[in-house]
């Protein structure tokens, strides 16, 4: 048996078993299953990882149940590849028959698999991609983001570095959709001069080249997205090449508690958009954060606290509709009104399936304990909607 399948069979037995002491054999007959798509292998398998375990933590913590009805998750790892995730994604929808297809951490892998998941009419829930042709005219009345639109967090950073005064701002991601909307988010309000656009290979792990042509740049700032080990090599790399002190790093999605395990002090005073850091005020996010540490040892990610709503959504919108899906309109409706309490604090939905929520800077840190993490230092939007959002015809 492959790891794949024998860690795929141990999370189904595991959520069944959560659920089996308290069911009768008729409700046993008929549980709610979940198709969670995660990154789980390679370089950034650590967001797909935090991202899974947040989610299973809240079914954990309901009991096995997810509405009052038991919940079978059934986890595959993508591989970061979007031919493979389609394969496995029909599998989920013809084989196992779930109801839901949630996660999804890569954006070129959440554009292949949401034309087979929505045709099916099979709701996605995700846990972090959020492409921008699925926010605008694209949109779907099967498609809810527990997350964000990729725009928003470097929208953030955008608007940091124009309230600063700078200048001149290289950009540099991977080259796939996050990357393209991670530009489009910063140049949308910031006004100085874009020195240079730099596209990446989605992997790459050697940055010299291109701190090189950077540092001749030199511009008032860096912004840069590079998720996963591409994050903790670049972060690494331009601490020595002698950057940190001479050019301003912003980021989104590069240093986080994914990363921070790896880049530790190098990080420390690096500055990124968010919608959620650990040291957000609210009782849901302080027991969140506890709940976490005390179940897998680590900080929690913004990836973790995205899989942990995205489950307690759709706990909350099955409570709605007595634990069916079925009635496709009546679940569209109960998911759109986001019928739980993020750890984030207030969310809600616009007509397109995307949240409006608080944007903040965050900054890295060492805490007292000695672990690393980041911490909000100041909000940037309020109560924010995305920039696609009238492009959707749906109401």
């Amino acid at each position: 048996m492959s790891a794949f399948y024998a860690s795929r069979r141990a999370l189904m037995l595991a959520s069944a078993l959560v659920a089996t002491p308290l069911l009768s054999s008729a409700a046993l007959a008929d549980p709610v299953k979940i198709g969670f798509v995660s990154t789980l292998s390679g370089p950034s398998a650590a967001l797909g990882v935090h991202m899974r375990d947040g989610f299973l933590l809240a079914v954990k913590e309901l009991g096995g149940k997810l509405g009052g009805q038991p919940t079978e998750v059934v986890v595959v790892d993508d591989e970061l590849k979007p031919d493979v995730a389609v394969t496995k994604v029909k599998a989920l929808l013809d084989r196992d028959k779930v109801d839901i297809v949630a996660g999804v951490v890569f954006s070129n892998v959440m554009m292949a698999i949401q034309k087979p998941v929505l045709e099916n009419e099979t709701f996605i829930v995700s846990g972090n991609a959020g492409p921008s042709p699925l926010a605008g005219k694209g949109c779907s009345p099967y498609f809810f983001s527990a997350s964000y639109q990729n725009d928003q967090n470097h929208e953030v950073m955008g608007k940091y570095a124009q309230d600063k005064g700078y200048k001149r701002v290289v950009l540099m991601t991977p080259n796939y959709q996050a990357g393209k909307d991670s530009m489009a988010g910063f140049k949308r309000h910031f006004k100085g001069e874009v020195v240079e656009e730099i596209f990446t290979p989605l992997g790459q792990l050697d940055f010299s080249a291109e701190l090189a042509k950077i540092a001749a740049a030199n511009p008032d700032a860096l912004f840069t997205f590079m998720p996963g080990g591409m994050g903790v090599n670049l972060v690494k790399q331009f601490n020595q090449a002698g950057l940190k002190d001479k050019i301003p790093f912003l980021s989104a999605f590069t240093v986080d508690e994914t990363t921070l395990p790896a880049t530790q002090d190098a990080a420390i005073g690096l500055l990124s958009g968010a919608e959620w850091a650990p040291n957000i005020d609210t009782a849901e996010n302080k027991a969140f954060v506890a709940a976490y540490e005390k179940e897998y040892g680590v900080v929690p990610s913004v990836y973790a606290a995205q899989g942990y709503d995205a489950a307690k959504l759709i706990d909350g919108a099955l409570k709605a509709t007595g634990g069916k899906v079925a009635d496709k309109q009546a679940f569209r409706k109960a998911l759109a009104s986001a019928p739980f309490k993020s750890v984030r604090g207030g969310f809600s939905f616009n007509t397109n399936g995307f949240p409006v929520q608080d944007f903040y800077v965050a900054k890295a840190v060492k805490r007292a304990d000695g672990k690393f993490a980041t911490e909000t230092v100041s909000k940037v939007f309020a109560e924010a909607k995305d920039a696609y959002a009238a492009e959707c015809p749906l109401k």
